[in-house]
């Protein structure tokens, strides 16, 4: 099986740089395709679960350790946006009461 799965993965690869060499475009990786395409998405700040879903990874954390340089300005975003919040707040928080 793993074999097979080599082997279509070179048959892809090989597909794909026939179409390069037709459009007369560099050759490049498809590999390298798809990381520019999640770093693109990320430079972008489309949310990392998104771009973990498009990549097909298991967990947000494959996501996020293999591309978490290339979104930065999560922390400050993160910062700004509860500074933000507290900003607007005239007095305390209220909790609403509930019917228990």
């Amino acid at each position: 099986m793993r074999e097979f799965k080599a082997h279509r993965k070179r048959q892809a690869q090989r597909r794909f740089q026939r179409l390069l060499e037709k459009a007369w475009l560099p050759k490049v990786r498809l590999h390298n395709m798809r990381h520019t395409h999640a770093s693109l998405l990320l430079a972008r700040g489309v949310h990392p679960k998104v771009v973990q879903e498009r990549l097909g990874h298991s967990s947000i954390t494959m996501t996020l350790d293999l591309y978490s340089h290339l979104a930065p300005g999560l922390q400050e975003a993160a910062a700004a946006s509860l500074n933000g919040l507290l900003k607007k707040e005239k007095g305390p928080i209220r909790m609403e009461q509930g019917s228990d």
